[in-house]
């Protein structure tokens, strides 16, 4: 099996395994991810902070969101645009949304659009990740051409990019093609992993 091959089947593998959990199982998911982001400094403090809306048993950011506004933080979603181009939009529950061609929701009419490198936290939704940072994402490429600008570097930078996973999407290694992104931390249900500590050999996390 060639390596496309293999990528295709463990994303469906882990898609099934995701839809998979019950109601009660996400939301104790949800809980663990906000204590692991609680361990991450930036989530407390920077301002433009891009999440998602969590789809097809993606782990929900409903826990996470409500802190950033009470900080005066801003919590923006995707929008993808003409020619596969990813922006922001600011986003506040009760807000409208519609879905884009994906039927993924997406802020109505937004007043303000802003681009990758105007973030300063990016939590990133995947399907796999393994401890150096490298994200099994959903074969759009969105992410990794809007934060390529990231790989002439040095990292960790602004934006800081966390892959939002749970636990059981670990895996022991991905082969990372010349256009991934390298993630900063993964958050998951059960720990927060700091990737380039990990790249460094000490394999640094905070559960």
């Amino acid at each position: 099996m060639d390596a496309t091959a293999q990528r295709r089947e463990l994303r469906q593998r882990l898609a099934e395994r995701r839809r998979e959990l019950s109601p009660p199982q996400r939301m104790a998911a949800a809980q663990g991810l906000r204590r692991s982001l609680e361990l991450l400094p930036e989530y407390h403090t920077d301002i433009r902070v891009a999440g998602y809306w969590a789809t097809n048993g993606e782990l929900p950011l409903n826990l996470a969101i409500p802190p950033l506004a009470t900080r005066g933080q801003q919590f923006m979603l995707p929008v993808i645009g003409p020619g596969k181009r990813l922006r922001f939009a600011p986003w506040s529950a009760g807000q409208d949304v519609q879905p884009n061609r994906y039927g993924i929701p997406e802020p109505v009419d937004p007043t303000e659009l802003f681009e990758p490198f105007q973030l300063d936290l990016v939590l990133l939704p995947l399907l796999g990740f393994d401890r150096r940072g490298h994200r099994l994402g959903y074969g759009g490429g969105y992410y990794d051409r809007g934060f390529a600008f990231l790989q002439d570097q040095a990292r960790p930078t602004e934006p800081l990019l966390v892959g939002i996973g749970y636990a059981f999407q670990e895996l022991p290694a991905i082969e990372a093609a010349a256009w991934d992104v390298q993630l900063d931390y993964i958050a998951t249900d059960q720990e927060l992993i700091d990737c380039h500590a990990d790249a460094a050999g000490n394999g640094d996390t905070h559960a």
